[in-house]
């Protein structure tokens, strides 16, 4: 039985060593008399900033300027002169409609002209002879009268031939369909070999929208138009210097800026909200007409304001809290207000006070009232998002872990 005491009795001894090698290191990690070292924490220190505040809002992108291409004279279609999705600019022939009626019309109408203005030519010289002999009473007034009346026509046949030459030159100049803006056409409706009329049912043979700034057209609410754009824009040159940013949908990282081109005149009552446009400048070309776009309205005017990282920020249940340094280094649960979202900090309406220490980075590893190492955040390096949050913590824990308001007893 002897050869089984010693055994236990050798195992009692090591888990005693044990025991107390681990008791002496977690003592030494205490510190003296016990007590957990200080949490080392970054924190930032809460000052007014300079803003502007911003709302968010769902718009679609629209061209500066659109043209529908349609024929304005009839006639068979014998060119396409651009490719699918080509750049043309304004004046760039597009389509081409069998020119040579048009051609024909031109060259009759010019005989036309010069048989008036023959006829015209005879009709003044007549009359002028007749304004001579009307003097000495060589002719009848009768006679003379007719002369004047031929006169007259013939001078009023050379505007008409000459009206028409206009026209058919204009027809001939139809019949090559050109661009009227510079832009990006589309494709080609009708193709070669195609017979197409004009007038008020002709077909469309393209569209072009200009590559030249677009617009993002979208609603603003009532209250944010009055509160953050009427009160301190009076005016479209003043409206005009509101920064817009603009976004498209799953391309977060892209961020286009541009400026508040106009504000409708009118709210709508059914919706309580107003029509505004603003306007890009598109240079890559990659912002294309009925896009859904997210647009970023700032307010007109800058305001002062205290901020906090969102980061900083965690969520107890439906409240918002965030955690602060005291004076003597312990920590504080702060319930605090937001406001809208600048620049990746939250805007504080209310909760916290300039000067405040709010916890950055270690949030994950303190409670209220414990004592932490605090050291302040010097560069903007520093303040980019670390990936940690405050944990939420339970109503009922962040009461129990509040400084108790002292008792009559304990005043005592």
């Amino acid at each position: 039985m002897a050869r089984y005491i010693i055994p236990i009795l050798a195992a009692v001894v090591l888990l005693g060593a044990g025991g107390a090698v681990y008791f002496s290191d977690h003592a030494a990690a205490q510190g003296p008399g016990g007590a957990m070292p200080p949490t080392p924490v970054t924190v930032e220190t809460v000052q007014p900033q300079t803003v502007r505040l911003s709302s968010d809002f769902s718009g679609r992108l629209v061209a500066v300027d659109a043209a529908e291409i349609r024929p304005q004279v009839s006639g068979r279609i014998t060119e396409i002169k651009f490719d699918d999705g080509q750049n043309v600019k304004a004046g760039d022939v597009l389509v081409v409609i069998d020119p040579r009626p048009y051609q024909d019309a031109v060259a009759k109408a010019e005989a036309d002209v010069e048989s008036a203005r023959t006829n015209a030519q005879f009709a003044t010289t007549d009359f002028q002879h007749a304004q001579d002999l009307i003097k000495s009473q060589a002719i009848a007034q009768r006679m003379f009268d007719q002369r004047k009346s031929s006169h007259d026509s013939a001078a009023a046949a050379v505007k008409s031939a000459e009206a028409a030459l206009r026209q058919a030159k204009l027809n001939l100049e139809y019949a090559y369909v050109r661009a009227p803006i510079s832009g990006r056409v589309s494709r080609a409706e009708i193709t070669v070999g195609n017979l197409v009329q004009s007038g008020q049912n002709a077909p469309l043979l393209t569209t072009i929208v200009s590559s030249d700034g677009i617009y993002a057209d979208f609603d603003v609410d009532e209250q944010t138009y009055l509160a953050n754009i009427r009160a301190g824009a009076n005016g479209q040159t003043a409206e005009r210097q509101i920064p817009v940013d603009l976004n498209v949908r799953d391309d977060k990282d892209h961020v286009y800026h541009g400026m508040i081109y106009s504000f409708d005149n009118q709210i709508n009552p059914a919706t309580g909200t107003i029509r505004a446009r603003a306007k890009f400048k598109n240079e890559d070309g990659a912002l294309v007409p009925g896009m859904f776009v997210s647009v970023r309205l700032s307010s007109s005017q800058s305001q002062q304001a205290l901020t906090v990282p969102e980061r900083a920020v965690g969520t107890d249940q439906s409240k918002k809290f965030v955690y602060v340094v005291s004076p003597d280094n312990k920590v504080e649960y702060r319930e605090v207000s937001l406001g809208t979202s600048v620049n990746g900090n939250r805007i504080v309406q209310s909760g916290l006070l300039p000067g405040d220490k709010v916890i950055v980075d270690g949030t994950l590893h303190v409670r209220p009232g414990a004592a932490v190492q605090a050291t302040e955040i010097t560069s903007d390096a520093d303040k980019m998002p670390a990936g940690s949050a405050p944990a939420p913590v339970p109503a009922a824990d962040a009461a129990k872990d509040q400084p108790k308001a002292p008792t009559k007893d304990s005043a005592q």
